[in-house]
């Protein structure tokens, strides 16, 4: 019997160090990019987003070292309660590891929970709203690219230098809008400026006539936009059917992308001066990728910084699992080791990942160029200034987020 015993003890034991053995060796990780893929951000997003995970998969070279990586796509609608039901099924059944894009700050706070819930990952490279590293910080979600902190310190603060010390904003109607209104409004004063009005619109609206006659009578000198996509290449179009900027008022893009500049044409969006930390002709990295990323879509875009910003996050997880020895699993362990990680990579360059989940990189002010300055397609933007990371973004010290130590 105590022999039995003895060979059955030895038994389990062999079992389960065999199966430790198999989940330390586990090589196949599952994405999921969560995106636009119809509505207004689609152009920033969407299929490019896709397009990124892919091209990172391809340069990761993990394929070639035994590992299987899939990639799945869906689209959000910009509903909360789509995203986080999609969310559900990809975790529970389709055992998705991480989440990539999460356009739509809505849809992204409430995605952040189910990923935190369930132990997954996420790369925030699409919503603009702070509070993703601030009051609703999590151990499973790094946000990469920008966010609405960064995007009111270096445009707003910029502007009021300036002289643009009178603001009225036109702005969205969900939680990325308030965010950017919330946080530009606190940089504005802080610089001297002044707030002296403002109005909300619905998200994906096509008519701003009445909105616009509110900002074009407020007579402030600053018409912060705080909207995205679709929404602020129609504010810019109708403004501009309005004569508000030939009648001395500025509008500022506090969130504008190549592809609203695109959009509208430098005929209409010259002088725009807004922030990106990503723009394909900064550098021969940003410009060799953005050359293989534009050759395979069809209308031959550049990328936006959302679409670089799947492909550098991706980039940087893929070196922390290949450093890890695989297991991609346990989301909260993954993300910890990709904080202690410094990235590295050619569209952002040298950065770290702060113990809130900021991803820290530079920030860049542009101008959008006259007609006549531009050189050829996409030539769009002049570089008016940079703003370093350490400076660019929220400070840990005003930061609520309970994963930072006081």
């Amino acid at each position: 019997m105590k022999h039995r015993i003895s060979a059955l003890f030895l038994g389990i034991a062999l079992a389960l160090a065999a199966g430790g053995g198999a989940m330390a060796q586990d090589k196949t990780i599952k994405i999921g990019v969560l995106t636009d893929n119809s509505g207004l951000y689609s152009d920033l997003g969407g299929a490019g987003s896709t397009l990124a995970a892919q091209m990172a998969v391809e340069d990761s070279g993990l394929a070639a070292k035994g590992w299987k990586i899939d990639i799945v796509s869906a689209d959000h609608q910009n509903k909360p309660d789509i995203g986080t039901t999609i969310a559900r099924q990809w975790i529970d059944v389709e055992k998705v590891d991480i989440f990539m894009d999460v356009l739509n700050s809505g849809v992204a706070l409430a995605v952040n929970n189910v990923v935190k819930e369930k132990n997954a990952v996420m790369i925030n490279t699409g919503a603009a709203t702070s509070d993703l590293t601030n009051a609703q910080c999590s151990p499973n979600t790094i946000h990469w690219v920008y966010d609405t902190y960064m995007l009111a310190n270096s445009t707003g603060q910029a502007l009021v230098k300036a002289g643009g010390d009178t603001w009225y904003f036109l702005t969205a109607d969900y939680a990325f809008g308030h965010a950017l209104e919330r946080d530009t409004t606190a940089v504005v004063v802080k610089s001297g400026g002044k707030v002296i009005g403002g109005v909300k619109h619905p998200l994906n609206s096509s008519d701003f006539s009445s909105f616009l006659l509110q900002a074009q009578a407020s007579k402030a000198k600053i018409i912060g936009m705080a909207n995205a996509g679709g929404d602020t290449t129609n504010t810019i179009k109708q403004a501009s059917e309005f004569g508000i900027v030939a009648g001395g008022q500025k509008l500022a893009g506090l969130l504008l992308f190549i592809t609203d500049v695109h959009s509208l044409g430098l005929k209409v969006a010259q002088g725009l001066n807004f922030t990106e930390t990503f723009y394909w002709d900064l550098n021969d990295g940003t410009r060799a990728f953005s050359k293989r990323f534009s050759e395979r879509t069809k209308n031959k875009a550049m990328p936006s910084m959302v679409q670089a910003g799947v492909y550098s996050g991706l980039i940087h997880y893929f070196k922390t699992l290949e450093a890890m020895g695989g297991n991609p699993h346990d989301g909260a362990k993954v993300v910890a080791k990709m904080k202690e990680t410094p990235t590295d990579d050619a569209l952002f360059g040298k950065g770290t990942i702060r113990a809130d989940g900021r991803k820290i990189h530079p920030a860049y002010l542009f101008e959008v160029k006259k007609p006549a300055e531009s050189k050829g397609p996409w030539d769009y933007y002049k570089l008016i200034g940079t703003t370093p990371g350490d400076q660019a973004f929220r400070p840990l010290s005003e930061s609520a987020c309970p994963l930072v130590k006081k």
